[in-house]
């Protein structure tokens, strides 16, 4: 991993946990971070999500409390940047194990690092989730499982 890289990711652990902290006594949870750009047209996004839905009320009270956490602790290098604060939408990614079983029973896609059955894109039903391995019902066929590790992406399907 590049020096560079190395610190990207320093920076968005270090934003992911101070947006825990401050949103977990809220019942927001932190889905993901990112961090884009350089120098002066940086941009740190942070999604966040609650069971019933993300006001803006939510992402205000996040967006004021992260953000003066970042700069009194300086935690973005160079000190310039755009923090934006959003829902992650209807179609949310899936990282964590908390998101396989909090979502069991929704439809997803899913796109695997290594083949499952012939194929590494799949949309489905999740049908379960348990020790780290996932059950996902495609349209057609027999039920596919797949550890978490092995996951490139995922994310919650809408039929739009």
């Amino acid at each position: 991993m590049t020096t560079k890289a190395a610190d990207k990711d320093t920076v968005i652990a270090q934003v992911t946990k101070i947006g825990e902290r401050v949103g977990e006594p809220e019942g927001i949870e932190i889905v993901d971070v990112e961090l884009k750009g350089t120098g002066g047209s940086r941009l740190l996004r942070i999604y966040i999500d609650k069971p019933e839905g993300v006001s803006h009320g939510d992402c205000e009270f996040v967006s004021r409390n992260v953000g003066t956490i970042l700069d009194v602790e300086e935690v973005v290098p160079g000190g310039r940047y755009t923090l934006e604060v959003s829902s992650p939408g209807l179609e949310r990614p899936l990282k964590k194990a908390r998101d396989f079983e909090r979502f069991s029973g929704e439809k997803i896609k899913v796109t695997l690092r290594e083949p499952v059955a012939g194929k590494r894109s799949w949309v489905g039903i999740l049908i379960g989730f348990q020790d780290g391995l996932a059950a996902l019902q495609p349209a057609s066929g027999e039920p596919i499982k797949f550890r978490l590790d092995q996951v490139r992406r995922a994310s919650l399907k809408f039929d739009w």
